[in-house]
């Protein structure tokens, strides 16, 4: 999902093999109390916590894990890697 990158990123960012992914958290409060963390980039990541950032940090190392696992695996090519969470 291409979006617009700070200007002051390094000079790699130029490479012809750069690529960025913008992972967005959404947020929920279930009913119980509970906060659900969902990446809708990536489906299936979810997380839940007791407080709406424990929830947000928990379904960030789950995204990066993702993204770990799918170039390990060759699921996805590597390549240069940039992520910006919002």
């Amino acid at each position: 999902m291409p979006f617009n990158l700070p200007a002051d990123l390094p000079e790699w960012r130029h490479s012809p093999t750069f690529q960025a992914m913008k992972i967005t958290i959404e947020t929920d409060r279930e009913d119980d109390g509970r906060w659900l963390a969902e990446v809708p980039e990536l489906p299936g990541v979810m997380a839940y916590g007791e407080t709406e950032a424990s929830a947000k940090a928990k379904a960030e190392a789950l995204a990066l894990r993702v993204l770990a696992e799918r170039l390990e695996t060759g699921e996805a090519e590597a390549f240069d890697l940039a992520v910006a969470v919002a």
